[in-house]
């Protein structure tokens, strides 16, 4: 009788506890939808305010372009304004926007053809169908975000970053498996895609794309603080990458607000190969309801580069675990705008939000 009634106990306690976790998460649930409702009505300033109150160690520097004039504020807890200082943050898949500036300068210089096809430069079967330049530029490949490889288990346990150790030979095995039918695929974010273009660019230069993205930023471009990250800024907690990982490509850099700031001006510029990775490729039409509540418009895509159509900019993202980041532009307007945050995208009001409040504002 004793036993039962224990039984009985620990089964209603357990009951109990399953039934608190579920409210819990559903009161969790309606109070992020609740909160969700509330972002649009916010200015750049109450949503900025919000996103840094009572957050310690924030630090979110605004970067602007105007009337040909850079200026930055750097905030921190509460939005108080901190010195302007140029700290060193990830710039996550804003990355994927110097890996299409590095195609689109192979395309200048004669190297290759949006319309090739990734086996005309990789060494693969014969027997598969792959995609072309242009698809994995606009993500439009038919593969997938990624895909597993071991590393990645031990990464779960051990680091942030999921793609620390994936080797470039594991990427070329995996497209060795995979073959994609010749159509027309939708928009579907790759960082895999951008991994194969690494490959491909480094068949074509006979260099490995670390040295490639430096050159770029350093002497193409002039940004000297844009490299590969070395775990060496002075905000802490960057994602750890080994020499020669495949995934550099699509998040490895790290930079400063000056250096994205003469970067966004390069762009507004629109000289040579900076201008052509800004050339329509593919209508997308990616605008989920969510985007559309936040202000966010997926239209078309160039080299990396999404179009907001609708508002007349062109924008990209990037986030890390403990970073993100926003860049945008209007070649009409001349204005830009950029946003690099050591907070987490889940953290409140992620930079792509703040950075189109901000755009759509000037």
């Amino acid at each position: 009788m004793d036993m039962n009634r224990k039984t009985i106990i620990t089964i209603g306690l357990i009951a109990g506890l399953l039934i608190s976790i579920v409210i819990a998460l559903l009161g969790l649930s309606l109070y992020g939808k609740a909160m969700m409702g509330k972002i649009p009505a916010l200015s750049f300033d109450e949503a900025l305010h919000y996103t840094l109150q009572d957050n310690e160690g924030a630090v979110v520097t605004v970067g602007l372009l105007k009337d040909g004039q850079a200026s930055y504020t750097v905030y921190g807890p509460d939005g108080a304004i901190l010195p302007p200082t140029l700290h060193t943050y990830e710039i996550g898949s804003l990355t994927k926007t110097f890996t299409a500036t590095l195609v689109a300068k192979a395309v200048q210089e004669g190297r290759i053809s949006l319309d090739d096809t990734i086996d005309q430069y990789i060494a693969l079967p014969s027997n598969n169908t792959y995609p072309t330049i242009e698809q994995l530029l606009t993500h439009t490949s038919g593969y997938k975000s990624l895909y597993f490889a071991w590393p990645m288990a031990a990464n779960f346990f051990t680091r942030d970053n999921d793609f620390f150790g994936i080797t470039k030979a594991m990427v070329r095995n995996r497209l060795a498996s995979l073959s994609v039918p010749d159509t027309t695929y939708a928009y579907e974010y790759s960082n895999f895609g951008y991994a194969t273009l690494a490959l491909v660019l480094e068949e074509i230069y006979d260099q490995e794309y670390a040295a490639l993205v430096t050159a770029l930023a350093c002497d193409d471009l002039h940004l000297p603080n844009t490299h590969i990250s070395d775990k060496n800024g002075d905000l802490g907690d960057y994602w750890q990458w080994k020499a020669g990982d495949a995934y550099l490509s699509a998040g490895g850099l790290v930079s400063t607000i000056e250096d994205m700031l003469a970067y966004a001006q390069l762009q507004l510029g629109k000289q040579g190969y900076i201008g052509s990775s800004q050339e329509s490729l593919q209508h997308i039409g990616a605008t989920n309801e969510q985007y559309e509540l936040l202000g966010i418009r997926l239209d078309w895509i160039a080299m990396a580069w999404i179009i907001d159509e609708e508002n007349g900019f062109i924008w990209h993202n990037g986030a890390t675990s403990k970073y993100n980041s926003y860049l945008a532009f209007d070649p009409v307007r001349q204005i830009a705008v950029v946003i690099l945050s050591n907070l987490s995208a889940k953290s409140r009001i992620p930079a792509t939000v703040l950075g189109v409040k901000l755009m759509q504002g000037l």
